[in-house]
């Protein structure tokens, strides 16, 4: 049963197995043909009220905040073990934001909107951005952009 509400909570994660935007894009892509929707499990589930529609998840790829996906739902999701968990039900558009630099953790972290990277292009895709992330990491780490 999906679970959101109006407001907006955004989620920090680091994508583990992906070190690129376009091998996110690319894994995502194969799972969706292969005819699996796109819901990232967690062991903890979302406490703070405000899960809606501009709720998002952000990737963190080689220390930086590269992309973002909009939460489309939680689900509670049995595992095979009994235990109940959070699956992150997310809409496939990847959305590139400015990088920001941020530290290995393990799980997820709530990501307060006034820290949220802003997004490069309104409405760009992956395949749509003009600047490779690689280049736009190395210009931020200069302090260039």
């Amino acid at each position: 049963m999906p679970i959101l509400s109006s407001p907006s909570i955004h989620i920090l994660k680091l994508c583990v197995g992906c070190d690129s935007v376009e091998a996110l894009a690319d894994w995502q892509k194969q799972r969706i043909a292969a005819g699996h929707a796109l819901i990232h499990t967690t062991r903890q589930t979302p406490r703070r009220d405000g899960f809606g529609e501009g709720s998002s998840l952000y990737w963190v790829m080689g220390g930086f905040v590269r992309v973002r996906q909009r939460i489309v739902a939680l689900h509670e999701i049995r595992g095979a073990d009994g235990i109940m968990r959070c699956g992150f039900e997310l809409d496939p558009q990847l959305v590139p934001t400015e990088p920001v630099p941020r530290r290995a953790f393990q799980g997820w972290r709530y990501l307060p909107a006034s820290e949220a990277p802003r997004d490069l292009i309104a409405g760009a895709t992956v395949e749509e951005g003009a600047m490779p992330p690689e280049m736009r990491a190395a210009l931020a780490e200069l302090a260039l952009i």
